[in-house]
């Protein structure tokens, strides 16, 4: 399991040329907007104020790299869906989005974020084809398992795989607010550091 001793803020990025590369490995953190991408990142480094968290969908439309125990990057990548979004800002932030994704030889691992309380939505379906098309590494996350009782959380987690097309052990819930599911996220990012990325 990763020990994230040391974690800070180091850039955001609004154009896919400005993004980092540097060699350091990289995990990002991609789903709709108002998933919990913040609040998760906030959990996993256990750091209250890391990355800021809004009740407002769509404000992360940036890049944004933190350097985890000055050895590699969790990247959170702006959030899709936005009902309120027009269709420019929706294209701007594809535009950001897809180019890191694929052309990034730093990037070991895709987190994509669902809500464990509702079915995935046509953009997370799409996402997840898109990974697989470009044969991505990446695990699916679902947040707010504590909305749940603790005998939900599975059968919840087992239908997302399903509806999504993945393996039960690619599904990971977790609780930003109790802490549930944490470690095995963070021992399932060790993996995908230590080893070498498939081609």
């Amino acid at each position: 399991m990763i020990k994230i001793l040391q974690s800070s803020f180091t850039k955001s990025v609004a154009n896919p040329k400005d993004r980092i590369q540097d060699g350091k490995k990289q995990i990002a953190f991609v789903g709709r907007s108002n998933v919990g991408k913040s609040s998760l990142l906030n959990n996993l480094t256990n750091r209250n104020k890391l990355a800021r968290t809004s009740n407002t969908p769509g404000r992360t439309r940036l890049i944004n790299y933190f350097l985890i125990n000055d050895s590699f990057y969790f990247v959170d990548l702006p959030g899709y869906g936005f009902a309120k979004a027009s269709k420019q800002e929706v294209q701007s932030w594809q535009s950001l989005i897809e180019p890191y994704l694929v052309d990034n030889p730093d990037l070991k691992c895709i987190c994509v974020l669902v809500d464990i309380r509702h079915e995935p939505t046509k953009q997370d379906k799409e996402m997840i084809m898109f990974l697989n098309y470009y044969r991505l590494p990446y695990i699916i996350i679902a947040t707010k398992a504590d909305k749940l009782g603790k005998s939900q959380i599975k059968p919840y987690a087992y239908k997302i795989a399903n509806a999504i097309g993945v393996g039960h052990d690619n599904v990971f819930a977790v609780s930003n607010e109790t802490g549930y599911g944490k470690d095995q996220i963070l021992t399932k990012l060790e993996q995908f550091l230590h080893n070498s990325r498939q081609e």
